[in-house]
């Protein structure tokens, strides 16, 4: 990413290995891998579970290049896939497999993050969707990430596909997020009032042993500690391309415009976080619901209206990115509802979680031919 223009984007989508048969979860990255990496070479990679596969974009200029990347991606890795007899699945967590069944990939980081974490990290059998936007000014990066963070719940609202844990309903739309805040530096950053104060803080957590290198801060929006981007971290995968794509292209918007008014000397209100994770919390309860809270109203507010409100804000930089196609899906979502509701109709319809991850199959690759 790093040699990449102001806003252009990389997307990361991680995906389940599946047996179409049992529908579980299946240990079988290595051979995924050998001929992935013919067809994909650098964009497929193992994960830390040897049942999970992670694709990312080639650098892409604009949002019809990103759907083009994410098509393409997914549609080769559902070939590999399927010449051994095994699906791919995109949803935040698995319905039912259990991460006590999965073996941990083969390589001494993983190796490293178990021996650190323990549990924890063996129990992390999540799957997630991370969205990189071109910026190079690191100055200006810190202060548009601590500007995002407030927008960060509604954007994961909007991506909420993960309702059931080890054969059970959560009671959440997102419990891949109550998952990985288990890990030490995740969840909402604090602010930093320049990139110095926080070059100072990942170097202090450097020179106490905490972290070996910048990889190891999980926020939900951070910069990358190796490309020139802000990457945002916070979504669930979600089954559709164009689910994907939206998300993305919103994301990309949001930049955009935090970047234009810093440009023109304004500011967006900056919120502590510890108000910011009770809207984080309420997504991820309710996905879209529910109802946030309008802090500026001091009021709890449908999410759907928020998530309006927020598409008015970006919508005069929308034209200039040329992804007004793609932003208008955000209402398509909103419409029909995130993975979460649709796997949740499928699962209170049949009472089967396996029909629930024949819906995730199918939604994976809708569109891909």
């Amino acid at each position: 990413m790093s040699e990449g223009k102001l806003f252009s984007l990389g997307i990361e989508e991680e995906f389940q290995i599946i047996d179409p048969h049992t529908r579980e979860l299946k240990s079988h990255i290595q051979q995924i891998l050998e001929e992935g990496k013919m067809l994909l070479k650098e964009q497929v990679k193992a994960e830390m579970h040897q049942s999970v596969v992670e694709t990312g974009s080639n650098i892409c200029e604009n949002i019809k290049e990103a759907r083009t990347e994410v098509t393409n991606l997914r549609r080769k890795l559902a070939d590999v896939a399927a010449a051994h007899g095994l699906k791919i699945g995109a949803s935040g967590t698995h319905p039912f497999s259990r991460w006590e069944d999965q073996r941990i990939t083969d390589h001494p980081r993983y190796h490293g993050v178990v021996e650190d974490m323990q549990q924890v990290a063996r129990a992390n059998l999540i799957f997630g969707l991370h969205v990189h936007v071109g910026i190079d000014d690191k100055e200006q990066a810190i202060h548009i990430m601590n500007a995002a963070r407030y927008f960060l719940p509604h954007i994961y609202a909007l991506s909420t596909n993960s309702p059931f844990w080890k054969g059970r309903n959560t009671g959440f739309k997102s419990y891949r997020a109550k998952i990985f805040d288990r890990f030490p530096r995740t969840g909402i950053p604090d602010h930093f009032n320049s990139y110095g104060e926080y070059q100072s803080y990942i170097n202090l957590l450097i020179k106490t042993g905490c972290i070996d290198d910048a990889k190891r801060v999980w926020w939900d929006i951070r910069l990358h500690p190796v490309f020139n981007t802000l990457e945002i971290r916070i979504c669930d995968v979600p089954m559709r391309v164009d689910e994907t794509i939206a998300l993305a292209a919103l994301i990309q918007a949001v930049i955009a415009k935090l970047h234009k008014l810093l440009k023109q000397n304004l500011g967006f209100r900056l919120y502590r976080r510890l108000y910011i994770n009770e809207n984080k919390w309420r997504a991820s309860r309710y996905g879209l619901e529910g109802k946030m809270i309008d802090f500026g109203k001091q009021s709890e507010v449908p999410t759907p209206e928020l998530i309006h409100e927020l598409l008015e804000f970006v919508d005069d930089v929308v034209d200039e990115l040329g992804s007004r196609e793609e932003i208008n899906y955000v209402n398509e979502i909103l419409k029909m509802g995130t993975g979460a509701r649709r796997q949740l109709k499928v699962w209170r319809d049949t009472n089967s979680m396996e029909k629930v991850v024949d819906l995730i199959i199918e939604e994976t690759n809708m569109g891909l031919r």
